[in-house]
């Protein structure tokens, strides 16, 4: 995915201006057999499902997010979500910490942050096997690509982060 790519760099220049520790968790894999010495893997299984794609801490806040694209002009399709991925974003928001979704429209070169809270209301409140385009641009913040953070997704963390806290100390 070219979108992962995208993603990958910019964690990287997070982690190199210490800014961020994000990282792409690899797919929990269970070997069953390896040919020595070359130490390859001949057969191995996936152990269980994957939760997200990326985990980390940004301010003492932990971060989970995946990356998602579709090929659609119009919505993204809720199929692109497995059952036990929302069950981790509800959980992983339960728990305090921040989650949310990159989402690329690949043929609108548009790129969308939407934060966990939101997802799960849509999912919630909509029996649409789908979420219009016109929801990102209304509750999704759109990053573009640069050169250096390439996708730079910090910034939306930044004003969530103040926001919540505005929140917090209101109620």
């Amino acid at each position: 995915m070219i979108l992962e790519d995208d993603i990958n760099q910019t964690n990287i220049y997070y982690r190199n201006h210490n800014i961020a520790l994000i990282y792409k968790k690899p797919t929990p894999i269970r070997v069953v057999r390896v040919k020595y010495p070359q130490n390859k893997i001949e057969e191995a299984y996936f152990d269980e499902p994957s939760t997200l794609d990326y985990n980390g801490i940004y301010k003492g806040k932990y971060i989970e997010f995946d990356a998602k694209e579709t090929a659609s002009k119009t919505s993204f399709p809720l199929s692109n979500i497995h059952a036990h991925q929302m069950k981790h974003i509800r959980n992983v928001i339960y728990y305090g910490g921040i989650a949310f979704l990159v989402v690329r429209f690949s043929k609108l070169s548009r790129n969308f942050v939407l934060m966990g809270e939101y997802l799960i209301e849509f999912v919630d409140n909509n029996l649409r096997k789908s979420i219009p385009l016109d929801y990102f641009e209304s509750f999704g913040f759109e990053v573009g690509l640069k050169y250096n953070p390439r996708l730079d997704y910090i910034g939306i963390i930044d004003n969530y982060i103040k926001d919540k806290d505005v929140d917090d100390n209101e109620n």
